[in-house]
């Protein structure tokens, strides 16, 4: 049994995130697909269905300011659409918007693609794993997002093919942000900084705007010596 989404929890939402009216009825057709989809995918966790404006709407809004006046953007891990087709949603009214998302789930990137096109979304959906794509399409990226997608010693090597051509991450992060920060810079020289979210205390947006692998004195040894042990 499907828990129906609270009605008033859209309000909620839109308050923390306001959004204008074509956004917003863009944002209700999304919605209304993926309930309907959700009956035999599990596109979000099913207890969070009753707050899904909050908890999944709200929460990729609040990407859309930290983000400035862009156009194109790419989602990694996109799953529900959370918040890849949120973003295109918001972009959908500006000229030459670009939203771009990789999911490697066949029955995930088929849901995306069709919400796309019903709500007429400037979304190119890609069913690959990141790693293949990433290189190729990293070029005139201006954002690259991801949502509940892996701890950050493992998403910024995911990422670092859009951040070293300029791009921002901001990735959708728990509260324990600040402990990965601290792995994760043990093999990368991040520049970063973490905002509160607006739709969970417990959240926290991580805003990286650079992201490089610390290279090692063995490591270097081997680049300049291919073939030879350190």
């Amino acid at each position: 049994m499907i828990s129906p989404t609270d009605s008033s929890d859209r309000e909620h939402a839109l308050a923390l995130c306001p959004v204008s009216r074509e956004t917003g009825g863009r944002l209700d057709a999304i919605v209304a697909l993926l309930e309907k989809w959700q009956r035999t995918i599990n596109l979000v966790a099913p207890a969070t269905l009753p707050q899904l404006w909050t908890r999944h709407v709200a929460d990729s809004l609040q990407l859309v300011p930290l983000a400035g006046e862009v156009r194109r953007w790419v989602d990694l891990g996109s799953g529900g659409g959370f918040p890849g087709l949120v973003v295109a949603a918001v972009l959908a009214d500006l000229p030459d918007a670009d939203v771009t998302l990789v999911e490697s789930d066949t029955r995930k990137a088929a849901f995306l693609r069709e919400a796309a096109r019903i709500v007429e979304l400037p979304v190119t959906v890609l069913p690959a794993r990141i790693e293949q794509v990433g290189p190729r399409i990293a070029a005139g990226v201006e954002v690259v997002s991801a949502r509940a997608l892996a701890p950050l010693p493992k998403l910024l090597p995911l990422a670092e093919p859009f951040i070293a051509q300029g791009a921002l991450g901001l990735f959708l992060k728990g509260q324990d942000v600040d402990n990965e920060l601290t792995e994760a810079t043990k093999s990368w020289n991040v520049d970063a900084s973490v905002v509160e979210s607006r739709t969970d205390r417990s959240g926290r947006v991580l805003i990286v705007r650079r992201a490089e692998r610390i290279v090692t004195e063995a490591a270097s040894h081997l680049r300049s010596h291919p073939g030879r042990t350190p």
